[in-house]
């Protein structure tokens, strides 16, 4: 019932042409506190009414863009309701959707319960399983297009589609999320191999080689996502430690603002297993710190970031050194590390660009103020 007079209350906005802040004020005189908008699905029933005709509803469309943008209904769940439509024929409502998709699919977070966040890689999975069903359909009509002689209805489509797409896997954290709902959805992730086997044999057929390129370069991050967390690979043992930059990652974007000692319990537990030296362990936490800060997008979330790289780290580092008792001298190890994030150039250089500032600089100083180097150290490293 209640499904229902959230439709109804939809429509009636819709008839009286109510303004998108209008709408969020009467609807939270409509539904009293209580069940959540998620639990009402409010984004479903949005874009259920907004895909109705062959166009989609702007205002209607305006309703879900501001209960997006004030947080009244989770990402997860526009990305489950988006990930429901199926008529891929309809080009506007496909570029609609895709629209929506791109006011948050580079800075995805959930500040709920363990349940909640899983969810958010579940929902990621299923938009990532609808764009590439979307890209097939585009292509497939692209072909069809270009053997009738109009190839511009489906290219556009096309273009767009693989936008989205690598936009969305170009995201480190992004792919870290994809991996756990991996590891949680064997079943969906078989489907997404399906759907990038006959998108692969679709666009072999095509002749437009920036395309081809570009679903290329999006197949090989797909096809990467299983191996992130593979320890025993080669190449990656060269390259770092993944599985550090996962924990991280994972941690500045769903509990920036939580509790240290979870955080310093599974980073012990990964050096432990892999047997990372600490100066290298170390080194890729400020790493994946410094690649989350520069993927973070402006705004409230690139200061949660900063915090959490200047402020949060250096106290999860001196809890650290209590764990690691047994090395010669944790100091000497943080010094070592700083040595090797020195020779980083193109990754601080983008940090400080982002940043505006030194940032090896206030980091040097943060550590130094939690007794994690030696003032000759900092002097030495300040000096380089």
């Amino acid at each position: 019932m209640k499904v229902v007079n959230l439709k109804q209350a939809i429509l009636q906005a819709w008839k009286e042409r109510w303004s998108d802040y209008q709408w969020a004020i009467n609807m939270k005189k409509f539904f009293p506190k209580g069940a959540t908008w998620d639990i009402l699905n409010l984004a479903e029933a949005l874009l259920e009414q907004a895909m109705i005709g062959p166009s989609p509803n702007p205002l209607i469309l305006s309703y879900l863009k501001y209960a997006i943008s004030s947080q009244m209904v989770s990402y997860s769940s526009v990305l489950t309701a988006i990930s429901k439509f199926d008529d891929f024929s309809r080009d506007l409502c496909v570029q609609a959707l895709l629209d929506i998709m791109d006011m948050f699919c580079d800075r995805l977070s959930c500040h709920g319960k363990a349940e909640e966040c899983i969810g958010l890689c579940r929902a990621l999975l299923s938009a990532l399983h609808w764009l590439l069903r979307c890209t097939a359909a585009s292509a497939e009509r692209l072909r069809e297009g270009l053997e009738a002689g109009t190839p511009a209805a489906g290219e556009k489509q096309l273009a767009m589609c693989l936008l989205r797409l690598e936009k969305t896997l170009s995201s480190t954290k992004n792919r870290a999320l994809l991996h756990i709902a991996k590891l949680e959805e064997a079943s969906s992730w078989t489907a997404i191999e399906h759907s990038l086997l006959k998108l692969g044999e679709i666009l072999a057929n095509l002749s437009n080689p920036q395309l081809r390129s570009q679903a290329e370069q999006c197949g090989t991050l797909i096809r990467s996502i299983p191996t992130m967390l593979a320890v025993h690979s080669e190449q990656l043992h060269k390259t770092g430690y993944p599985t550090v930059h996962a924990v991280v990652l994972l941690e500045g974007t769903m509990n920036l603002t939580g509790e240290t000692q979870p955080l310093v319990e599974q980073l012990m537990m990964v050096k432990r297993m892999q047997h990372i030296p600490t100066p290298l362990f170390v080194l890729e936490i400020w790493k994946a710190c410094f690649v989350g800060l520069i993927e973070s997008p402006e705004g409230t979330e690139e200061l949660k970031w900063t915090a959490f790289t200047f402020l949060k780290i250096p106290q999860v580092l001196v809890k650290l050194k209590k764990y690691c008792h047994g090395d010669k001298d944790f100091t000497e190890d943080v010094s070592c590390a700083f040595e090797f994030l020195l020779k980083l150039t193109p990754l601080l250089d983008k940090a400080d660009q982002r940043c505006n500032c030194d940032c090896t600089k206030f980091l040097l100083q943060e550590c130094s103020k939690q007794g994690l180097l030696s003032e000759a150290s900092v002097t030495n490293l300040m000096a380089k």
